[in-house]
């Protein structure tokens, strides 16, 4: 009687092993990290923004996005539960380049990266750590500037790697990205390839 208890126990304790996943969530300055997050995280992200001051006037170009007041200096953190014992975790890096130190910590462990593009870095940061990556173009204000085409050709980004527009504010386009990167880190794992070919 002893034993069966015990072995249920354990068999019950074997379910509920929890799995997790980490993605990374880069880009540059106001590319649309934080709020990529934001859009998608079951939970309130964890957000590490402060005021930008006059010292950051000409330092930091806010490109498209004028309304911008703050910036982040560590990371951005949410989560999302996949099943009962899966859990995917998303980690927003820092956009300006002094705070790119902490993207070598960020990128420790994940299976993969949806870099909102607009720079070479960006892209370059994880084929030379092979961490697969998708390339989101992110539609501020609903916009598309460029054509998925045209960046591929412009940022010299590899034909299998996948290209597509996205509103980072819009929980569905946030989660066909995610479902992207997932399907191509899957795919280039089955491949035994180097993630960027």
């Amino acid at each position: 009687m002893t034993s069966s208890l015990y072995d249920r126990d354990i068999e019950r304790d074997d379910r509920m092993v929890t799995r997790s996943l980490k993605i990374v969530v880069a880009g540059g300055f106001a590319a649309g990290k934080t709020t990529f997050v934001e859009a998608i995280s079951e939970i309130t992200p964890l957000t590490t923004e402060a005021p930008m001051t006059q010292l950051s006037i000409g330092v930091d170009n806010t490109g498209d996005v004028r309304t911008k007041t703050t910036t982040t200096v560590a990371m951005d953190f949410g989560r999302i539960t996949l099943g009962e014992n899966t859990m995917l975790y998303l980690f927003g890096t820092p956009g300006q380049d002094r705070f790119w130190f902490m993207w070598e910590e960020l990128v420790r462990g994940a299976v993969g990266a949806v870099v909102l593009v607009d720079c070479f870095p960006a892209l370059d940061f994880f084929e030379q750590h092979q961490v697969p990556y998708v390339v989101g173009l992110n539609r501020f204000d609903g916009k598309l500037r460029h054509r998925a085409e045209e960046v591929r050709e412009a940022l010299s980004i590899s034909p299998n790697v996948p290209v597509f527009p996205v509103d980072a504010r819009v929980r569905g386009d946030v989660k066909r990205g995610l479902v992207e990167l997932v399907t191509f880190a899957i795919a280039q794992k089955r491949a035994g390839r180097a993630p960027q070919g």
